[in-house]
């Protein structure tokens, strides 16, 4: 199976470090699009190291620079449970606050009594973005309260080409190969398949 680096950090290597910290799965999975694929990207094995996130942090934080710095964004804000840690690292480097969405009865919210006021200046970190769904829903929520949003920055981009309508910033763009149920060779094979999706049938 193949995965495509589209585009990534100038100055490392995220695809070796997500390989070194075994983010990349091998195997047989059906993703949240319904597609099948040989490969699964699982952040939280790359996030179980802050030393190595930290550096992939600092890399993203000198390349975008000019737009993702401490004058700039007033909070970082992400969707649980993926970008929690992302986030709250970009927070700490910054060194300004941090929060984030969950989900209550299936619908995002802003909740723990977090609050972000008309004109916040703040930037959406996910760790995966592949549908956009939950980033979509962060960025209704911020519409709704007015804050200024000043962009979306992920870790892996496999969304292909969305526009949120906002600056995107990603550390690594890559292209996952897929299969429908009825194309994939992997299910011909009779390799037993995994749903790795951070909710069943949800969008990330």
């Amino acid at each position: 199976m193949k995965i495509k680096v589209l585009d990534q950090l100038n100055k490392i290597d995220v695809m070796s470090v997500l390989k070194e910290t075994g983010a990349i799965l091998e195997g047989h999975f059906k993703l949240s699009s319904g597609l099948h694929s040989g490969n699964y990207l699982q952040c939280a094995k790359l996030l179980q190291y802050p030393d190595r996130t930290l550096k992939l942090v600092d890399a993203a934080l000198e390349q975008y620079h000019a737009a993702i710095n401490r004058d700039s964004i007033d909070t970082i804000i992400s969707p649980a449970i993926g970008g929690l840690f992302f986030g709250y690292m970009l927070a700490c480097r910054l060194g300004i606050k941090m929060v984030f969405t969950e989900r209550k009865e299936g619908l995002m919210e802003l909740r723990r009594g977090f609050e972000i006021e008309e004109g916040e200046k703040v930037l959406i970190a996910e760790d995966v973005i592949t549908t956009g769904g939950s980033v979509s829903e962060v960025i209704k929520i911020c519409e709704d309260l007015k804050a200024d949003i000043k962009g979306i920055i992920c870790i892996v981009d496999r969304s292909g080409d969305l526009d949120f309508n906002y600056p995107y910033y990603r550390l690594i763009k890559i292209d996952v190969e897929t299969f429908t149920a009825a194309e994939c060779p992997l299910c011909r094979q009779n390799i037993e398949i995994y749903y790795p999706g951070s909710r069943p049938g949800g969008k990330r």
